[in-house]
């Protein structure tokens, strides 16, 4: 089978949303390679770090800077561009954009007026992170990055202290530290988290634990605390949990004969839970 991009792939008119490798330049796919050497061109976020990529590729396709303070400044030489028949790929720094990367209010808008936008998929260090933490991804949210003050973010976190998915954050060096304290302060020290650093590169780390086993390894390795960071925080335990024995059984037993939303209503009236609990409660017992 030939794994050769298409070369009528290329189309006019088009804005290509184009993954970038985060870190290690392997990851560089023939399809990314194709359409970042041969659209008109290119709207990066970091110009100079989208060019070292191109030069990698062999490529000099023309680049414009395109991030969070010009972006809507620069929508509508894109839309004139396009117009035109002109193709452009949008890149971020690393990974895929919109991604906690700029874009949105440009892809939003393209799609708006009905011009064609396509993905070239391909690393995101978001996904990258859960598929080697060993924490539960059937659910999980991700938030991007946590505010940078601590009380800021304390605040943001226990928001979302009864979510039972996955949470998922991006961080930087000179705050992943004390992010890991607040996370220590909101959720309590057994929490059990996930910290993946600089994947794909050459120091690649991952670490997992309790809050308190993993602030112990950066206390004892001060370069733990270097690079780029993806926190993963297991979710909270569902409030069900929190039902005594007797709602439980008495639960599971009249819904035997009843309906679901029923027999939580009895149980609730018995002893003093609420309904909706043990409505979940009978519903996660069904799965």
């Amino acid at each position: 089978m030939n794994s050769q991009p298409n070369k009528t792939e290329q189309n006019h008119g088009v804005l290509y949303v184009v993954a970038t490798p985060i870190g290690n330049l392997g990851d560089i796919s023939e399809r990314m390679r194709h359409i970042l050497a041969n659209v008109d061109r290119i709207a990066a976020e970091d110009t100079r770090r989208t060019k070292q990529l191109l030069s990698h590729i062999d490529a000099d396709t023309p680049c414009f800077s395109l991030h969070d303070h010009n972006e809507r400044q620069k929508m509508d030489f894109i839309v004139q561009c396009l117009e035109r028949g002109e193709s452009i790929a949008l890149v971020s720094d690393a990974g895929t954009p919109l991604i906690s990367d700029p874009g949105y209010p440009l892809v939003h808008e393209l799609r708006r007026l009905n011009h064609k936008v396509i993905a070239i998929p391909g690393p995101c260090a978001l996904i990258a992170a859960l598929s080697i933490a060993g924490l539960p991804t059937d659910r999980f949210l991700f938030e991007g990055f946590l505010p940078a003050k601590s009380n800021a973010r304390q605040n943001k976190l226990l928001s979302l202290e009864q979510e039972t998915a996955t949470l998922v954050f991006y961080e930087s060096s000179h705050r992943i530290y004390d992010c890991l304290v607040d996370v220590g302060k909101t959720y309590g020290m057994e929490r059990e988290i996930v910290v993946a650093r600089e994947l794909t590169k050459t120091f690649e780390t991952i670490i997992q634990g309790t809050v308190a086993e993993v602030l112990l390894i950066f206390d004892e390795d001060k370069n733990q605390s270097r690079g780029e960071f993806v926190l993963m925080i297991k979710g909270a335990q569902k409030q069900t949990s929190l039902l005594g024995d007797n709602t439980k059984q008495l639960a599971l037993l009249l819904k035997t004969h009843l309906p679901g939303k029923q027999a939580a209503k009895i149980a609730s009236e018995m002893y003093g839970d609420k309904k909706n609990l043990i409505y979940q409660f009978l519903l996660d017992h069904e799965e």
